[in-house]
């Protein structure tokens, strides 16, 4: 993390930022010519950067809409159905109105018997706010948003446990749901998590489930998925398969939750996209883990398969995993098994904060990547590949 340096106060950029110090001591810019994005901060933007991204409709393909320690406290409280963990306050909703993303996709892994649930819960925010809010449920209504004003997002799941049925694929898609990961971490009946210890690809069922998912036009997500999964759903889908975030295995010291070669020359192939995300050890298994490190992956996509093929995931909410409050964050990190190799931090430097964004743009700018690329990256490609899938 970059720390800004004063001879009284000696802080990190985010703590920095969040105390009062800020008004006293000047934070360096990040290009000469810079603007404030929003007058209440002290983070600086070039011009170029602040026209991009606001020029873009932005998608983060995995975008936790709710604080996630509200969604841990409530999950873990001792009357939990009494307790809102997806709820949004005027607060949060102004920082997820002015983070520069227009698109969010805030899945998270539930169980069968939570999927209702939770599916209700993200329409009921539709509901609470129908100024700010829009559920997208197919590429025209992409046209309802407005930059800073109103965004969409894809009611979503983590896992498909809870299509016990073909037909449950039909009801879930009647309630709006766009986008189905096969697995999460572990088995189930369709295929196989990245974290079981073999992995026997699809099961004949989950055959199925990729072939109605098609029909209806619901988006196939392997993110999570073991290798041979992955393989396999590339093989048997006749639409694109979404990677919605993961990261380039090679590069994060062979992190069994990151993708394969083999795998991204399959979403290539398919005509996918995969959203890179910020979580420290998918990046990178050493330190420094910084923005740098993130656009390496971004670099690896466009060399090896296209530029095309690639985009963001972030995988958390506004403020990152660092700032839960450490018995939410242990209770976290406790759900998954030991080759997830947490570190002491779970967030990309320079990528944990609302307005990560525009850091990524500025950084994209900075590696020589030209503006048509990175308007693809913030947000062509994936919303190219969704127009193809939802076609039913």
């Amino acid at each position: 993390m970059k720390t800004v340096r004063n001879t009284k106060y000696p802080l990190s950029r985010r703590a920095f930022l969040k105390s009062g110090l800020a008004a006293a001591v000047a934070v360096p810019m990040l290009n000469l010519g810079s603007f404030k994005v929003f007058a209440a901060s002290e983070s600086r933007y070039s011009a170029k950067v602040i026209e991009l991204v606001q020029s873009t409709q932005v998608f983060d393909m995995l975008s936790l809409m709710a604080p996630l320690g509200q969604t841990i406290k409530a999950a873990t409280s001792k009357q939990p159905k009494l307790e809102d963990g997806y709820g949004l306050d005027e607060k949060y909703l102004r920082l997820i109105l002015s983070s520069g993303t227009d698109v969010f996709h805030p899945a998270v892994g539930v169980g069968a018997d939570e999927a209702l649930a939770f599916v209700a819960r993200l329409n009921a925010l539709a509901a609470e706010h129908p100024q700010h809010l829009q559920r997208i449920d197919s590429i025209s209504d992409l046209d309802n948003l407005k930059k800073g004003q109103r965004v969409g997002f894809i009611v979503g799941t983590q896992n498909s446990d809870h299509f016990r049925s073909l037909d449950d694929i039909n009801q879930f898609y009647t309630l709006g749901q766009r986008i189905s990961q096969l697995t999460y971490n572990s088995r189930n009946l369709i295929g196989t998590g990245s974290t079981d210890r073999n992995d026997g690809g699809l099961s004949s069922f989950g055959v199925d489930v990729v072939q109605r998912m098609n029909t209806l036009g619901m988006a196939v997500d392997v993110s999570h998925c073991g290798d041979q999964t992955t393989l396999d759903a590339f093989e048997v889908s006749t639409k694109p398969v979404l990677i919605t975030h993961s990261n380039v295995r090679e590069l994060a010291g062979g992190h069994i939750r990151c993708k394969s070669a083999e795998a991204i020359k399959a979403l290539a192939k398919s005509g996918g996209v995969m959203g890179i995300t910020g979580i420290r050890q998918f990046v990178s298994h050493r330190e420094p883990t910084n923005l740098i490190s993130m656009i390496d992956h971004i670099d690896y996509i466009a060399r090896q398969v296209g530029v095309e093929y690639v985009g963001v995931g972030s995988d958390m909410d506004m403020d990152g995993y660092d700032d839960i409050p450490a018995p939410f964050l242990n209770m976290l990190k406790a759900q998954y098994k030991s080759s997830y190799a947490f570190r002491d931090k779970l967030d990309t430097d320079g990528f944990d904060h609302p307005k990560r964004i525009y850091d990524l743009t500025d950084a994209l700018l900075r590696r020589g990547y030209g503006e048509a690329d990175i308007r693809l990256i913030l947000g062509g490609n994936f919303k190219r590949v969704l127009g193809e899938i939802w076609q039913a």
